[in-house]
């Protein structure tokens, strides 16, 4: 194949890494609302576990200055090692480089902060000495400014970085909705995760289908009483 980027991602070419989605970090975001980074970034985590992608957990000066990588994405891998680093450069830290290795795949999906710094030095210089295809998860990320988050995302794409979004991937890994091994978990992930697609979802279950709430309890309505 002359042009790999022409091969779209599926579970079995494709490698997740999530660089420094730590609270300091998310702090300093002015390029996306915090929370719904905090969202994309978590529904990509789940998505990735459904799909059993193999995936890379690096954080940087967490004690002493960025914190805890987010509780809710460390429970969706719970026993694995976050590596930790000291260089902004994720390339830089011979752990990464030997996980990405370890995962012998060469489409790396990406999720980071922030991404005029962390995600560009690592995605200009994986391509660049490893090898790697890089895909930017554009609202998984973000920078300091909107400027700072869109230029970046521009001299990345210039280099050959391919952008996407989180439920694009999520959608690119499943493919068919006949793949039904998936198919509940990806509806769970975007009835939670998915914004308005997700309300639609829960909508066209309840109202269409006529199955039950998606609630952890029974909840009856009280029948209207017409006006007098």
């Amino acid at each position: 194949m002359s042009n790999p980027k022409l091969e779209v991602l599926t579970p079995q070419n494709s490698q997740l890494i999530i660089i420094d989605q730590q609270p300091q970090m998310a702090f300093g975001v002015q390029s996306i609302d915090r929370q719904t980074l905090k969202n994309n970034v978590v529904g990509l985590a789940k998505a990735a576990k459904v799909f059993e992608i193999p995936t890379t957990i690096t954080t940087v000066e967490s004690e002493s200055f960025s914190g805890f990588t987010y509780p809710e994405v460390l429970d969706v891998f719970p026993n694995q090692k976050t590596l930790e680093r000291t260089s902004m450069n994720s390339w830089d830290d011979q752990k990464v480089r030997d996980a990405l290795a370890a995962n012998g795949r060469k489409k790396v999906v990406v999720a980071g902060l922030w991404t005029e710094v962390c995600n560009t030095t690592f995605a200009l210089c994986a391509m660049l000495e490893g090898g790697y295809e890089i895909y930017m998860v554009a609202d998984a990320s973000g920078g300091t400014s909107k400027d700072a988050h869109d230029y970046a995302m521009q001299r990345m794409i210039q280099a050959g970085v391919v952008p996407v979004t989180w439920q694009q991937v999520l959608l690119e890994w499943q493919r068919d909705w006949a793949r039904r091994e998936t198919y509940d978990a990806v509806m769970a992930i975007a009835k939670e995760h998915s914004g308005a697609y997700g309300m639609g979802i829960d909508y066209a279950y309840t109202m269409v289908h006529k199955a039950p709430q998606r609630t952890a309890t029974t909840h009856e309505s009280q029948p209207a009483v017409p006006a007098r």
